[in-house]
C-alpha cells in the first residue's frame, strides 16, 4: 500500500506573481518617467567651492580687545593663523594662511591634519580660504572596509550579496531619489518608486528567488502602501508642513519642493528598513514551521507564525521609536533646557513631526506581521509525494522431503510427532 506525504514546495507561487510582476513593471516605468533630467546647483557659486588641504602649522595669538564684542558673539576663544597647503583645486600645491576656526562646532586643527577648505574668490572680507571641517575620508574608508570584511566573514556568499544590495540602495537614493526630488518631482511618488526598487533588488539579492522571499516582497509592498496612507492621514490631521529647522527652510527657499511630501517620503524610507526585516522573518518562520509540520493547514501555520510575530514586533517597535528619538536627541535637550511646559513641547511642530513618524511607522510595522504571516500560511503550498513501499526480501522456503526417496525412523523424521504439532 502506497503512503502519500505532503511536503512544502519552495517554488514561487503563481498567485504571488500576479502581484509581483505588475509591481516590478510599474516600478521600472516609474523610475523611467521620474528620472531627473538635470539638477542645477543653484548655490554653488554663492557659497564657494570646497577644496582639500593639509595643515602645515598652527600659530595661536591673543585675541584683539577691539574685536571683543565680535569674538563674544562668535564664541571665539582662540585666535591666530593656520598655514595650510592646498592639495586640490586650481591652487593645488600652494600654501595659504587662514584664521583659526572659531565658534560652536568649529573644527580643532593641528599640524598634519587633513582639512576641507571653502574657497570663495569674491569674499567681501578679502580672505578667500576658510577651514570648515576635517577630511574624514580616510577614517570612513577604513570603517567601510572593516564593515564589509566582517559581513563577508560571517555571511560568506550571502554577505557578499547583502553588500551588493546595500550598494544598490545607496545608488537608488543618491542617483535617483535625491536628484528627482530636487528636480521638482513629487517626493512621495519618488519615495514609493524608490522604496519599491530598493526592496525588490535587495531582498532577492540577499535571500534568492524562492517562495519565502516572494512572500516577504508582497507583504512589504502591502505594508508600504498602508504606511503611506496612514502617514498622509496623520500629516494632514496634525497640519504639518515639513519646515522644521534652518536646513528645511533653506531647502524650501532654494528649490521648488513640496516639504510636506518630503516629510512623508522620509517616513516611508525610515520605515522600509524595519518593515522588510519583519516580513522576511515572518515568511521564513512560517516556511520552517511548514517544513517541520507538513500536514498543518493554513490556520495552524498562521497561529504559529503570529505567536512568533508578536514577540518580534514588541522588540522592533521599541527599536523604531528609539531610532527616531536618538536622531532627535539634540533637539529634545534644547527644548528641555528652554523650560517650556510639556503640553507646548509635545504640540510643537518639531516634536509633533517625530511623533507622527513614530506612530505611522509603527502602524505600518504592525500591519506587516499579520499580512505577511497570512500570505506565507496560504501560499505554503504542499506537493503530494508518493512514498514507495519498502520491498521485503522473499523468505526462502525449506525444501519438502520426498517420502518415497528415503524412509526415516521416528528419531530421524524431520516432521515433529503428532503431539508436538
Amino acid at each position: 500500500m502506497n503512503h502519500v506525504h505532503t511536503v512544502p514546495n519552495d517554488a514561487v507561487p503563481r498567485a504571488a506573481l500576479w502581484i509581483l510582476v505588475p509591481a516590478a513593471v510599474a516600478t521600472v516605468l516609474g523610475m523611467v518617467l521620474l528620472w531627473p533630467q538635470g539638477v542645477e546647483d543653484a548655490a554653488a557659486e554663492a557659497y564657494g567651492t570646497e577644496v582639500d588641504g593639509d595643515v602645515v602649522s598652527v600659530h595661536e595669538t591673543e585675541c584683539d580687545e577691539a574685536d571683543a564684542a565680535l569674538n563674544e558673539q562668535l564664541q571665539a576663544t582662540v585666535c591666530g593663523d593656520v598655514v595650510v597647503r592646498l592639495t586640490s583645486g586650481e591652487h593645488a600645491g600652494e600654501e595659504t594662511v587662514v584664521d583659526i576656526p572659531s565658534g560652536p562646532g568649529a573644527p580643532v586643527v593641528a599640524a598634519g591634519d587633513d582639512v576641507i577648505i571653502l574657497y570663495t574668490p569674491d569674499s567681501v572680507s578679502g580672505q578667500q580660504f576658510h577651514i570648515i571641517d576635517h577630511d574624514r575620508s580616510g577614517a570612513l574608508w577604513a570603517l567601510v572596509i572593516a564593515f564589509a570584511l566582517a559581513v563577508i566573514a560571517f555571511g560568506r556568499w550571502k554577505g557578499v550579496r547583502s553588500l551588493i544590495g546595500l550598494a544598490v540602495t545607496f545608488a537608488v537614493v543618491l542617483l535617483f531619489m535625491v536628484p528627482a526630488i530636487l528636480d521638482g518631482s513629487s517626493p512621495i511618488l519618488v519615495a514609493v518608486v524608490g522604496a519599491a526598487a530598493i526592496m525588490l533588488v535587495s531582498l532577492y539579492l540577499s535571500h534568492g528567488w524562492n517562495r519565502t522571499t516572494t512572500v516577504a516582497v508582497v507583504g512589504t509592498l502591502a505594508s508600504l502602501v498602508l504606511t503611506v496612507l496612514l502617514a498622509q492621514a496623520a500629516v494632514r490631521l496634525a497640519k504639518l508642513n515639513g519646515v522644521l529647522d534652518e536646513n528645511t527652510t533653506n531647502l524650501a527657499l532654494q528649490y521648488p519642493i513640496d516639504m510636506s511630501g518630503l516629510l512623508l517620503a522620509g517616513i516611508l524610507i525610515g520605515a522600509l528598513g524595519v518593515i522588510d526585516d519583519v516580513t522576511v522573518s515572518q515568511a521564513a518562520t512560517v516556511d520552517e514551521v511548514a517544513k517541520a509540520n507538513p500536514r498543518w493547514g493554513p490556520a495552524r501555520l498562521f497561529k504559529s507564525g503570529m505567536r512568533v510575530g508578536r514577540d518580534h514586533l514588541a522588540s522592533v517597535v521599541n527599536t523604531l521609536v528609539l531610532a527616531y528619538a536618538g536622531a532627535s536627541l539634540p533637539l529634545l535637550v534644547l527644548i528641555a533646557a528652554a523650560g517650556r511646559p510639556m503640553d507646548q513641547v509635545l504640540t510643537s511642530q518639531t516634536i509633533a513631526t517625530e511623533i507622527v513618524r513614530s506612530v505611522a511607522g509603527t502602524l505600518g510595522l504592525i500591519a506587516a506581521v499579520p499580512v505577511t504571516t497570512w500570505l506565507a500560511a496560504v501560499l505554503a503550498r504542499r506537493t503530494p509525494r508518493e512514498k514507495a513501499p519498502k520491498e521485503q526480501a522473499p523468505r526462502p522456503k525449506p525444501p519438502k522431503p520426498d517420502p518415497a526417496a528415503r524412509a526415516w525412523d521416528e528419531d530421524e523424521s524431520p516432521y515433529p510427532p503428532s503431539h508436538l504439532r
